[in-house]
């Protein structure tokens, strides 16, 4: 016979379980903000600048834009590696990273869109090494960034409004570009002069918004200081079904969203030749994104984290398929389109980070190894091929489509390459992403359980019967038999 839930031991509220002060959550969104100052300057405007003030062709800019990423995405490995191994200080395993990476990587932003008249070959390879370096410097500060999520809150709810303020951060960037720089770009125009002061400003604000971040974030939940070899945290990332799938998923999500985020300065230019919409467009996403903020937590606790995802990769579906088909005489339909499918990116993007910190635990759960960085990372890794994967899509659609860089007019091919690489590339990716997440086992209810279960663990160093059987009756594994790297036993 089964023995009673009431054998399960209570425990106090640890700090890593009470609420999180406003002032934490929202000096945490500082953080993602400032990361997107670089991130999303880059991803919207690199293509435009290469093609339009650079003179790189097309084609190259694409394949620059693949090859650098798939770096990035190593780099990501190996700045995991650098943060599973960096010690515990007084201001945290994590925090330092962010206070002492920010200038080099705003610095190379900057560096990335001043590209010398030197030649083909020349820029090419100035091009390289510049994105290439900020894709390095991101990784080193991205990663121990994400990571501290996991580290800041075991509670689900409180993990969704940091995943909710990292999408506010990085949406009031987005909107802030959009509505200020976009605009700005038409031909004729002094392109390179408005790059410059643009950056120029970024780091200013940049580097203002990571210190907002390091000095409000809090690291709380208490973990094991010993270091984590590679091989542990290999196989912990190894065993670890749900990252494994929400990495899959979200390398086919990344890429359709970066495919439509590099292509939509083109779509709303040359395709629905309305510029006037990019500060509407900016301003609909911003309020979107406060919208979300506001009722995901409700949404979470009544629907769960994996249903969200899954629904809002729909709406990313069926806003990708009005891009792709509307006519261009009626730009309204295609704007419809564009703000369904980025309704439904920046619904997921709440939800994604919330449901990568789980897997923390539940990777914890199945090896007794917790690595926030190396889980990070890996995970990162993944979205960063996403993202190359995407940014070549857009290059080479347009190239394909015969784009000609400053033209007042494309011709009807080209316009239907940039509206194929923004409609239904997106649509495809982003379905083949929700049908991935139909086999996610990790519920917010195994969540918890899971938590439960560790925390039961540390205190007692037995298993709790009731707590083991309907964890291996909900996911399939078996979670109280293994013998953790450190030889003892839990």
């Amino acid at each position: 016979m089964k023995q009673p839930s009431a054998a399960v031991p209570a425990a106090p509220i640890d700090a890593a379980h009470r609420p999180l002060p406003w002032w934490q959550v929202a000096g945490y969104g500082a953080g993602d903000a400032a990361n997107n100052v670089a991130f999303t300057t880059t991803t919207m405007f690199l293509l435009v600048y290469y093609t339009d003030v650079a003179g790189i062709s097309a084609a190259a800019a694409g394949t620059l834009l693949l090859v650098v990423r798939i770096f990035d995405a190593f780099a990501d490995v190996f700045a995991g590696r650098v943060v599973d191994a960096a010690k515990v200080t007084r201001w945290g395993k994590f925090r330092p990273f962010i206070a002492f990476g920010s200038i080099p990587l705003l610095i190379l932003a900057f560096l990335s869109f001043q590209v010398p008249a030197v030649g083909q070959s020349g820029m090419l390879v100035y091009a390289y090494l510049t994105y290439a370096g900020m894709g390095l410097a991101y990784s080193l500060v991205n990663i121990p960034y994400g990571s501290m999520a996991a580290a800041m809150t075991q509670v689900s709810g409180d993990r969704a409004k940091l995943a909710a303020a990292r999408v506010v951060g990085a949406t009031l960037v987005s909107a802030a570009l959009g509505t200020f720089v976009s605009p700005l770009l038409k031909a004729g125009a002094d392109l390179q002069g408005i790059f410059t002061t643009v950056l120029l400003v970024a780091i200013v604000i940049g580097f203002a918004l990571y210190m907002v971040c390091f000095f409000t974030a809090r690291e709380r939940v208490q973990r094991p200081v010993a270091r984590v070899s590679l091989r542990d945290s290999l196989r912990s990332v190894g065993r670890n079904k749900p990252l494994l799938l929400l990495m899959l998923s979200s390398v086919l999500f990344l890429s359709a969203f970066l495919a439509l985020n590099t292509v939509q300065l083109f779509y709303i230019r040359d395709v629905l030749r309305a510029p006037g919409l990019f500060p509407v467009l900016a301003l609909i996403q911003l309020v979107l994104t406060f919208a979300f903020v506001a009722v995901m937590p409700s949404l979470v606790r009544r629907f769960g984290k994996k249903t969200l995802y899954m629904a809002f990769a729909g709406l990313v579906v069926v806003g990708g398929l009005i891009v792709w088909l509307a006519p261009h005489s009626t730009p309204a339909v295609g704007f419809i389109g564009l703000v369904i499918s980025l309704l439904g990116v920046l619904a997921n993007n709440v939800v994604v980070f919330a449901l990568e910190a789980d897997t923390v635990e539940y990777g914890e759960w199945k090896t007794g190894v917790r690595s926030e960085g190396s889980i990070y990372a890996v995970f990162s890794f993944t979205r960063k091929c996403g993202q190359a994967i995407g940014g070549g899509i857009a290059g080479w659609g347009l190239a394909l489509g015969g784009y000609v860089a400053g033209a007042a007019q494309q011709s009807d091919r080209a316009l239907g390459g940039i509206q194929t690489t923004a409609g239904l590339v997106p649509a495809v990716l982003s379905l083949l992403a929700l049908i991935v997440m139909l086999a996610y086992p990790l519920t917010d209810q195994v969540h918890a359980d899971i938590v439960d279960e560790i925390r039961i663990r540390r205190e007692t160093g037995r298993i709790p019967v009731v707590l083991e059987e309907q964890l291996e009756r909900e996911t399939g594994s078996h979670p109280g038999r293994q013998t953790p790297p450190d030889g003892s036993t839990r």
